[in-house]
């Protein structure tokens, strides 16, 4: 798309007559272009350039040179075609101006910043050699001055044009220092801010995830404050500058300064490059670029400094994929159909269009009248020429020329509405007014009207995206492919058809711009010491937490209730557990509970069955009963543990253990008081006889049971066990326990129990080698030494434990120890009554007593 035509060295030779013809009346005809009205506006852009090279005086024209070139910039040619069709369009509409003609005066511009005043000058008095303060034009209302297309243009002239009041108004890129009231109090700019410019660019770089992107801008103040606005904006959003090179506009400065950088800047890791600038300030960066083949990179731009203004083909080819910010403005149906019904024979006023028709469409001029033969293909239209030459629809900077030309039209309808209320003018069709008299109807109708025009409302923050393409090769198209709207909701801000994106060749899928590869989920980002944080490593998120998006700050830690999955990018609901009576676990130990619960009861109806029989009556047949019985619950007190607990099961487990196993243990402790009195006593005083004839030892069990009892209602009064959910203990598990509530309280009552065991012990060992026949003392000592042991390990396995384990364990000791009493006492005493039964009788007694009184007592 490059709209950039050279011609070069037409050199003539002798018998090309025909050719010396048209290339002479090519030269002749005017560059400048008049429309007559009533009223008159000025225009000054530049269209063309005429320069030499060596100078090299022409062989047959005079005042002509071999190398002389002239440079057409057709891009800025359809500025005048949108002033040309609003002129049109305003003249034909009986309610704007009625009776008043509007019409223009075109100048071109030089690029040269010391001859852009010549033909302001030239304008201003009518002279071709101007002099200040003298007019020598014929008589015409001159109402405003439109210039363009950089701010250096409208500087110049809206200086001079300000000594004589001249409202002026710029169809260029909005420039902070034209708004100036300070400096140019004349000069209205009808292009919007770029004020979400920045922010639009970086959303696309936050929507791509482009986070390592090099920066391209003009060496002047708009590229600083653009430069200070995305860095802003960058900051906020984690976007970091690979580089940033300011381009000065001419050419020789910026070869010496970035010429042998361009090899760098293809090799970057920055597959993203922004450019923001025009054709004026970066012409120097234009024309190197233009000869570099950078392929391997996507341009994002605004539209001032667009692909079709640059004159190098291979161009083309490196500009494809890029991505050009546009402010969004109305498409004008009406302005493509005027473009392709002009042309020369029915505009014979434009002095450009015989040479676009010479140029494009071979035709010759006359030699009498320089005018173009009127056989010279009749259908030819602009809209023939290839987009990248010349494109047909409206751009922004022809809407902005569109919409000053109907703003100067409005304040000379609404300063001519006044003049009639207050005076008829001096003749019916002609105004009578002052340049510097439009100010206030043209400052009226911009700040009402937000530079926009009531009939075409646009919103001036919203840009279309366009995307370049680079096909049919060599032509190139523009194509919308999305929009930026900052007044909508943040996340609706960018809109973007990914599918129509063309990207350069060299990528087939979104191109890649990191500085470091992007962490996955399961990963943070972690800076790297003395780089940008957009360089950074990834590290794996640590125990139970996760990150479910790309390039994450921070790992974000699961709910109580929910856990870390494998690959940390997920917090999966945790399940609930405890130990069940389906679990395997709890299977083994309520088929334990059970069982175990049932021998005592068999062995109490042994006991009742033989409740006359010797062994029977020796060892207390009522304190064997009790403690029987007392097994039988203690054991049954197991499955409080198992299953799902809840509040009132959580009481009854430690207060149930607790206090059947003190009975059990209260029990043993008063068999063997029971035992030591009966058998180690052999002169027993007063005191030892009364506890024999009063039964004392029936009263260690509730005077012990009611201690243990009085701690238990102490625990539950001050801090009773409850329901904790264990998130911790078991990864994905949450497990339902029960809370002791007061550890202090627990270690008491267990504390007490072992109290009691060892005092049983001591009794039992006492007595251990008294007549076998009557003595249980043996028995008592190693079933409490086995429970001894089994609660004193249990402790320091308990609290290293956690959830169905830690009560699993709880559960064993409780069977491991009531199954030791069970064994270690009854189980020889069913030995003799089922098995031995003769052994089990008076006879056998008396004998093996006869046997042993003769055998001194140890003591």
């Amino acid at each position: 798309m490059f709209s950039w035509i050279f011609i070069i060295g037409f050199l003539l030779i002798p018998n090309l007559v025909g050719a010396y013809s048209s290339l002479e009346c090519y030269f002749k005809i005017k560059e400048d272009f008049h429309h007559e009205g009533d009223v008159v506006i000025g225009v000054f852009f530049p269209l063309h350039i005429f320069y030499t090279g060596n100078k090299l005086p022409h062989e047959y024209l005079l005042n002509y040179f071999k190398d002389f070139h002239i440079q057409y910039n057709f891009r800025n040619y359809k500025f005048l075609l949108a002033l040309v069709f609003a002129v049109e369009e305003i003249n034909k509409n009986p309610l704007l101006l009625p009776n008043i003609s509007l019409g223009f005066d075109f100048y071109n511009v030089p690029y040269n910043d010391i001859q852009i005043l010549m033909n302001a000058a030239i304008w201003l008095t009518g002279l071709s050699k101007p002099f200040s303060n003298y007019n020598c034009k014929k008589e015409n209302k001159v109402a405003a001055v439109i210039t363009g297309t950089s701010w250096t243009t409208s500087a110049h002239i809206g200086t001079l044009l300000h000594l004589y009041k001249f409202p002026q108004i710029t169809f260029g890129p909005f420039d902070p220092i034209l708004n100036d009231l300070g400096q140019f109090p004349s000069v209205y700019q009808m292009a919007p801010k770029d004020t979400f410019l920045s922010h639009a660019i970086v959303s696309l770089m936050v929507h791509f995830h482009w986070t390592w992107v090099g920066l391209l801008l003009p060496d002047d103040h708009r590229g600083t404050n653009i430069l200070s606005d995305l860095r802003e904006k960058m900051k906020m959003n984690n976007v970091c500058l690979a580089f940033v090179e300011m381009i000065p506009s001419t050419w020789t400065s910026f070869s010496n300064k970035l010429w042998k950088n361009l090899g760098k800047l293809q090799e970057s890791q920055a597959n993203v490059i922004i450019i923001y600038g025009d054709t004026d300030s970066l012409q120097g960066l234009m024309r190197n670029l233009g000869q570099q083949y950078l392929t391997q990179k996507v341009w994002v731009m605004n539209s001032r400094w667009d692909t079709t203004n640059h004159g190098d083909y291979f161009m083309i080819d490196s500009f494809h994929g890029s991505l050009i910010f546009e402010h969004h403005h109305e498409e004008m149906i009406e302005f493509t159909k005027f473009i392709r019904r002009i042309n020369p024979y029915n505009y014979p006023e434009d002095n450009y269009l015989p040479k676009l028709w010479f140029l494009f469409f071979k035709c010759q001029f006359s030699e009498v009248d320089c005018q173009l033969l009127e056989i010279c293909q009749p259908n030819a239209s602009l809209e023939f020429l290839p987009k990248h030459i010349f494109n047909t629809a409206m751009s922004e900077e022809s809407y902005n020329m569109y919409k000053a030309v109907y703003a100067v039209a409005h304040s000379l309808h609404e300063m001519s509405l006044q003049q009639v209320q207050l005076q008829s003018p001096a003749n019916g069709k002609t105004m009578d007014f002052f340049p510097w008299q439009l100010h206030y109807f043209l400052k009226k109708f911009i700040v009402e009207h937000n530079m926009d025009l009531d009939w075409k409302q646009t919103s001036d923050d919203e840009y279309d995206i366009l995307n370049f393409w680079n096909f049919p090769k060599g032509l190139g198209l523009k194509v919308k492919v999305g929009t930026f709207s900052p007044n909508t909701p943040k996340h609706q801000q960018l809109s973007l058809h990914e599918q129509m994106i063309t990207w350069p060749e060299i990528f087939s899928e979104i191109p890649p711009s990191v500085c470091s590869e992007r962490c996955g989920p399961g990963f943070r980002k972690s800076a790297l010491e003395g780089k940008a944080i957009c360089c950074y490593d990834c590290t794996p998120c640590p125990e139970n937490e996760i990150s479910n998006e790309t390039d994450a700050d921070q790992c974000v830690k699961c709910p109580e209730n929910h856990f870390a999955n494998r690959e940390h990018n997920h917090c999966l609901q945790k399940a609930v557990s405890f130990l069940a009576h389906e679990d395997a676990l709890g299977i083994i130990l309520t088929s334990l509970a059970l069982c175990f619960s049932t021998l005592p009861v068999v062995i109490l109806g042994v006991f009742v069955k033989y409740k006359d029989t010797p062994i029977v009556k020796a060892n207390n047949r009522a304190l064997s009963y009790i403690l029987l019985i007392a097994l039988t619950i203690s054991f049954l007190c197991s499955l409080l543990f198992i299953g799902r607990p809840n509040t009132i099961t959580c009481i009854l487990q430690q207060t149930t253990f607790g206090g059947v196993f003190t009975v059990v243990l209260a029990t043993v402790l008063a068999k063997a008081i029971t035992v030591v009195i009966a058998f180690r006593v052999t002169f027993p005083g007063r005191v030892v006889r009364w506890l024999i004839v009063s039964r004392a030892p029936n009263f260690v069990i509730p005077t012990f049971s009611l201690i243990q009892f009085v701690l238990c209602g102490i625990w539950l009064g001050i801090s009773p066990p409850f329901i904790e959910q264990d998130a911790h203990a078991e990864y994905g598990h949450i497990i339902i326990v029960c809370n002791k509530g007061s550890a202090t309280a627990f270690h008491c009552v267990l504390g007490y129990l072992c109290s009691l065991a060892l005092g049983s012990y001591i009794m039992a060992f006492l007595s251990r080698n008294l007549p076998d026949t009557f003595n249980e003392a043996k028995f008592l000592s190693f079933s409490m030494l086995v429970f001894f042991c089994v609660w004193v390990t249990f402790l320091p396995v308990y609290h290293s434990t956690k959830g169905k384990v830690m009560l699993a364990m709880e559960v064993f000791s409780i069977l491991a120890s009531s199954a030791a009493i069970l064994g270690f006492i009854f189980a020889p005493k069913c030995y003799i009554i089922l098995l031995k039964p003769d052994k089990n009788s008076l006879h056998y007694m008396r004998e093996r007593n006869n046997s042993r009184r003769n055998k001194p007592l140890k003591i």
